[in-house]
């Protein structure tokens, strides 16, 4: 102990210095910039900032933040003088201005876990490139009879599979659902292969490591991230080989046929586009899909008004019949549904820019080098733009204005590609569950924010059929 005394000694006058040098500097900032707090030494105020709650809520961090500075405000986090933006029209500007007056700033330690072609990351040309290849994917998919009929009987066969439990985890279940249904879609990859079964076991670990502690030592949540991401990577390209060898480039087979016929990505390029659609159409989807159970859970009339509505879409229907298309577009309040439950849920609470040059806006000044995190969350409980918003209240939606003041899918050149195909998939699998289950959450099972969403007991519900369970086989195929 005594030995460690002069090296205690030392850390504490290193911070201290290093806490002087930001007086200094912060002395020497423009008088508009926003008010704020600067932290402590090194680490700002990060680990405040990224303090779990509830995702249905702000968080003591911002709660107390916008209280004593306003909904703008600066702050030192993730290594950098940040301006932190919880206002709705300073989000909107943030991200309608990418590649002008902001670039898309992650962490350099999310870039070991990301990989460097990833979506998330890229900027300029490369992002646009990949991006309209991840659009194309999506363009070809939503309103394809295969994608709708293979969506719907992976729900029937998930709802059969229920019949006889009286409590599931369901964020588990449906996170095999969203799993298995884009690897048939993407890689025909079947849900039974040992391969599927692997692959989410390393998106697991991927997962929660995505947003740890930047540590590279081993058994770290980081490093677990980084190496389940690399084994991702050697099975994607392992996938790639073996069809490469199978010259196939057919138009018609899957997507990543698709990808390889037209020939523009290099595989390495190729590898990242698929884990990153991977990715959104995995854990994204089915942190949304968890959210609407959770608080349909908690709305007796939401819930029974959207029983209504997919009881009206049945009953227009053959014995049998399958969903299609034209289907989905009938269902108005499911998709409110879907945005309530982004607005109150949050499934991406902010995102990373930096400043390419000084800007003013509304008579704030964010200096050229700043980062500036958009906070969604705090702009969806915003009494000023959503009447009691707090309350989880599909009929907002009625007016399609309120559409303008969330932005759950992004905005500007990285609103989200994969918007439509989510909701589309969502709305046939709540078509199943409405009409085949009633089901209970925990007293003490919510939704947290990490600041990726989770849920304490993994959503445990008690379910009981509500009719007579649609039997049927699935069979969805890809590949020709």
């Amino acid at each position: 102990m005594v030995g460690l005394f002069p090296l205690l000694l030392l850390v504490l006058l290193l911070g201290l210095g290093l806490h002087f040098l930001l007086q200094v500097f912060a002395k020497q900032e423009p008088a508009n910039l926003p008010h704020g707090s600067m932290g402590w030494p090194l680490c700002g105020e990060t680990l405040g900032f990224l303090k779990p709650h509830r995702s249905n809520s702000m968080g003591n961090f911002l709660q107390e933040h916008c209280s004593r500075y306003g909904r703008v405000f600066k702050s030192h986090l993730f290594g950098s003088p940040t301006v932190v933006s919880c206002d709705h029209e300073l989000n909107w500007f943030v991200l309608q201005n990418e590649e002008k007056l902001f670039r898309v700033s992650y962490p350099k330690a999310m870039h070991g876990i990301l990989g460097k072609f990833s979506l998330l990351i890229v900027s300029g040309d490369v992002h646009k490139k990949l991006r309209n290849v991840g659009a194309s994917f999506i363009s070809a998919s939503k309103s394809k009879p295969n994608f709708a009929n293979c969506v719907e009987n992976m729900s029937i066969s998930m709802m059969n599979s229920w019949k006889n439990c009286k409590q599931i985890s369901f964020y588990k279940e449906v996170k095999k659902f969203t799993l298995n249904l884009i690897l048939k879609h993407l890689l025909s990859i079947e849900p039974e292969e040992p391969l599927a079964v692997k692959i989410l076991e390393d998106f697991l670990t991927y997962m929660k490591g995505f947003v740890s502690l930047p540590v590279y030592i081993p058994g770290t949540p980081y490093t677990s991230a980084v190496k389940a991401r690399a084994r991702l990577s050697a099975t994607v390209t392992e996938i790639i080989k073996e069809r490469k060898k199978e010259k196939l480039g057919l138009e018609e087979g899957d997507f990543l046929d698709i990808i390889l016929s037209k020939g523009s990505l290099s595989d390495e390029e190729t590898v990242s586009i698929v884990l990153d659609i991977l990715l959104g159409g995995y854990e994204t989807t089915a942190t949304l899909m968890a959210l609407i159970v959770y608080f349909l859970a908690h709305a007796p009339d939401a819930l029974e008004k959207l029983r209504q509505e997919h009881n009206a879409i049945r009953k227009s229907k053959e014995d049998g019949e399958p969903l299609s298309w034209e289907d989905y577009q009938k269902m108005e309040f499911t998709c409110n549904v879907v945005y309530e439950a982004m607005r109150c849920g949050n499934v991406v609470k902010f995102v990373h820019r930096i400043a390419l040059q000084d800007v003013q806006f509304k008579g704030y000044f964010i200096p050229s080098g700043w980062k500036v995190l958009p906070v969604f969350t705090a702009a969806h409980f915003d009494p000023s733009l959503h009447e009691n918003p707090l309350e989880f209240n599909p009929w907002r939606w009625t007016d399609k204005a309120t559409r303008k003041k969330v932005m759950p899918f992004g905005g500007g050149p990285r609103l989200c590609p994969g918007a439509e195909l989510a909701k589309v998939e969502i709305a046939f699998f709540l078509h199943h569950l409405v009409l085949n289950y009633r089901w209970k959450t925990m007293a003490d099972d919510f939704p947290l924010a990490y600041p990726y969403v989770e849920f304490r007991r993994g959503l445990l519900l008690e379910i009981e059929p509500v009719g007579a369970m649609l039997e049927k086989t699935p069979n969805c195929t890809t590949r020709v």
